[in-house]
C-alpha cells in the first residue's frame, strides 16, 4: 500500500505517481492531504505537505487526485481531524464519497471520539480505518480491533513516520497482537523502507504493508518522480510475491 502526498511534487505529478504505483503492482493507495501541522508525520512527509500547501493545494485538490486514482485502485484518504470537522462531518464525507474513495484514516481521532465519525462513514459507504499503537495494551487493542473497518493499521514503531534501518524488536508481537484483536486484515506501516522490511512484515503475518517516507523521498529527489516511485513499488511488490 504505497502512500503518496496529494499535490506533491505537483498536482499532475501526484496523479502520475499514483498511476505508476497501480502499474507497478500496488493493491491500495493511501493518499495524504497536505496539512500544516501533520503530527503523525516525520520531516520528509511534512516537507512534502509544506511544498504542496505553498503551491495552493487544498482539500479540493486532494479530492481531485482521489477521484482520479479511485477509478483504477481503492484509495484510502489520510487526513487530520480539523479537515474532517471544519466543513462539517457530513459535508466532508459527502465530498469524499463522491470521489469513490474506499476509506478514511484520521490519525488524531481518538477511539473515544470516533463513534459519530464511524457511523457517518458507514452511511457514506466509507471504511474508517483505525490506528493501533505499538504501546497499546491488549485491552486497548481489543477495543480498537472490534470497531476496525476496512483494515487495521498497525503502527510498527513509536514516533512519527520515517525510514528506519531495521524494524522494531517487538515488531512480530505488534503484528500478532493486532491480528488477535480484530477480524479485518492488518496492514503495517511506519518505518518500512525496503523490500526486505516488506517481506519481514508479511512473514510476521501482516496482510499488507504501507510504505510512505521512502516513496515521498524518491519523488522529491528524482527528476522523474513517477518513474522513481513506480520502480520502488515494483521492487516491493516483487519481493512480496517472491516471499509469498
Amino acid at each position: 500500500m504505497p502512500y503518496l502526498m496529494a499535490g506533491f511534487p505537483s498536482l499532475r505529478e501526484s496523479i502520475e505517481i499514483g498511476l505508476a504505483c497501480v502499474e507497478a503492482g500496488a493493491d491500495v493507495i493511501e493518499l495524504g492531504v497536505p496539512y500544516s501541522d501533520p503530527l503523525a508525520d516525520g520531516p520528509v512527509i511534512h516537507q512534502a505537505a509544506t511544498t504542496a500547501l505553498a503551491a495552493g493545494i487544498s482539500l479540493a485538490g486532494a479530492l481531485e487526485v482521489a477521484g482520479t486514482l479511485a477509478q483504477r485502485i481503492p484509495v484510502v484518504l489520510m487526513c487530520y481531524a480539523n479537515m474532517v470537522f471544519a466543513p462539517g462531518l457530513d459535508a466532508f464525507l459527502d465530498r469524499l464519497a463522491r470521489t469513490q474513495a474506499s476509506g478514511l484514516i484520521v490519525p488524531d481521532l481518538p477511539l473515544e471520539e470516533a463513534a459519530p465519525v464511524r457511523r457517518a462513514c458507514r452511511r457514506a459507504g466509507i471504511a474508517l480505518v483505525p490506528l493501533l499503537a505499538p504501546t497499546s495494551t491488549p485491552a486497548r487493542m481489543a477495543q480498537i480491533g472490534q470497531v476496525a473497518e476496512g483494515f487495521l493499521y498497525a503502527v510498527s514503531v513509536v514516533g512519527t513516520t520515517g525510514e528506519r534501518s531495521a524494524l522494531a524488536e517487538r515488531f512480530e508481537q505488534i503484528v500478532a497482537g493486532a491480528k488477535a484483536s480484530s477480524s479485518v486484515p492488518v496492514a503495517v506501516g511506519f518505518g518500512i523502507a525496503t523490500p526486505e522490511h516488506a517481506v519481514q512484515a508479511a512473514s510476521a503475518g501482516a496482510d499488507g504493508v504501507i510504505v510512505g517516507t521512502r516513496l515521498v523521498r524518491a519523488a522529491a529527489e528524482s527528476k522523474e518522480p513517477a518513474q522513481a516511485v513506480g520502480a520502488l513499488v515494483g521492487a516491493m511488490a516483487a519481493a512480496l510475491a517472491d516471499g509469498a
